[in-house]
């Protein structure tokens, strides 16, 4: 009983070796608290970010524009496509395997010139057998001639028998009507020979049909169909020629540009213009109003106008797209000397890693692309390096926005 109460007791001393913690629970509190602020520095800085990565970024969109140094003449711009005013499609108009190729994508042809020679071997064939007709058919024209003759003698000669009554009238009759069967025989030959000619005729022509040539100058937009393809033809309505040659006469060539409705009476006949080329932005042509097309399109609610160019088109293609600026006054040989701006919002440049940068929108992702600017032009900068003009791009990008990031467009409000 002695030795349990002694051990109680024993458990119930202090052990004074063991030192008291320090700081107690005030020290615990100060870290959960530090712990809770660097939770929410985290969140408050990283979240941006990581929606950012994970989700699409709201933004406002603008693009790089293409300034041209008549801007303060321009009345109204819009934007079509160059067309040729004289295009051809050519084709066989019978059907035939290409034996010479004489032209190629790109070349420049006169009308009248050869562009194909099909095989004519079996033409040629088919016109010597017509021909070898026609011979024998003016042979049998021949000897029923001359059968006619000798019958028509022989008849005379017994009609003077019979007259004098030494031969049967009955024998006279046959010869009568045996002159007549032969001048039947003869007409069967002669007819024989002209259908032989008509055929040889119209084989001639197929003939012919077998060199295709150019039925206007111009220059060849297509590959042409190569040696030893076989050309068809279909002439059914809403058919087409197959293995054609495309041809458009450059010299005719016209910007067809959409204009609003509503601003139409801004365009006249004659109005000077200035052409701006998406594949030439640095170069401008000018050009001049000759025609205001005679339909509404109402689903754009536009109108079709057509520009010429008044300067030789030099590298313009078809289907090019174009900028027409129509303007109040022609511009003179020392405006023309002037090069576009190309100008960059300044609200879309923003600073990476030490380098200026815009964010070009690629569908729903943006492309960080650096750039070099010039001199301040109006609200933006001129474009020394970087996007081409109608490039589209982020207007004050935020600061996590980086490249790759989805975004999508704000709304307009």
């Amino acid at each position: 009983m002695s030795n349990t109460l002694s051990s109680d007791l024993a458990s119930l001393k202090i052990d004074r070796e063991v030192k008291p913690r320090q700081g107690g629970p005030l020290r615990a509190i100060l870290g959960v608290l530090v712990l809770i602020g660097l939770a929410v520095a985290a969140y408050v800085v990283g979240k941006p970010y990581l929606e950012a990565q994970m989700f699409k970024t709201t933004v406002a969109i603008t693009e790089i524009s293409l300034v041209s140094p008549s801007q303060a003449s321009i009345e109204l711009s819009s934007s079509g496509y160059v067309v040729p005013q004289v295009r051809s499609q050519v084709g066989a108009r019978i059907p035939g395997r290409v034996a010479k190729l004489f032209v190629k994508e790109g070349d420049r042809v006169e009308a009248g010139a050869v562009m194909i020679e099909l095989e004519t071997r079996d033409q040629l064939t088919a016109i010597q057998t017509a021909r070898m007709r026609v011979a024998a058919g003016r042979a049998r024209a021949v000897a029923a001639k001359a059968g006619v003759n000798e019958v028509k003698t022989q008849a005379a000669r017994q009609k003077a028998l019979v007259a004098r009554g030494a031969a049967p009238q009955a024998v006279s009759d046959d010869l009568e009507a045996r002159v007549l069967s032969l001048v039947e025989q003869v007409k069967a030959s002669e007819a024989e020979v002209a259908a032989a000619d008509a055929e040889i005729a119209s084989l001639k022509v197929n003939l012919d049909h077998m060199t295709i040539s150019a039925p206007i100058s111009g220059t060849v937009l297509n590959k042409p169909p190569e040696v030893g393809e076989v050309l068809g033809n279909d002439f059914g309505i809403g058919t087409v020629n197959t293995g054609t040659i495309e041809l458009a006469d450059f010299n005719t060539l016209v910007v067809e540009t959409d204009v609003p409705e509503g601003r139409l009476h801004l365009v006249k006949i004659g109005s000077p213009c200035e052409i701006v080329l998406d594949a030439y932005p640095s170069r401008r042509y000018r050009g001049e109003a000759i025609e205001i097309m005679p339909r509404v399109n109402r689903a754009k609610a536009s109108v079709g106008v057509k520009v010429k160019f008044v300067d030789p088109p030099d590298g313009v293609l078809p289907d090019m797209s174009a900028r027409v600026s129509f303007l109040h006054k022609a511009l003179d040989a020392d405006a023309m000397k002037e090069k576009p701006k190309i100008v960059v919002p300044s609200a879309a440049v923003v600073e990476r890693g030490g380098s200026k940068v815009v964010f070009v929108v690629d569908g729903e992702n943006v492309r960080m692309t650096p750039v070099t600017l010039g001199a301040a032009f109006g609200d933006g900068f001129e474009l020394e390096q970087g996007p081409q003009p109608g490039t589209k791009v982020v207007k004050s990008p935020p600061d996590v926005l980086m490249d790759g990031h989805k975004i999508q467009e704000r709304s307009a409000s």
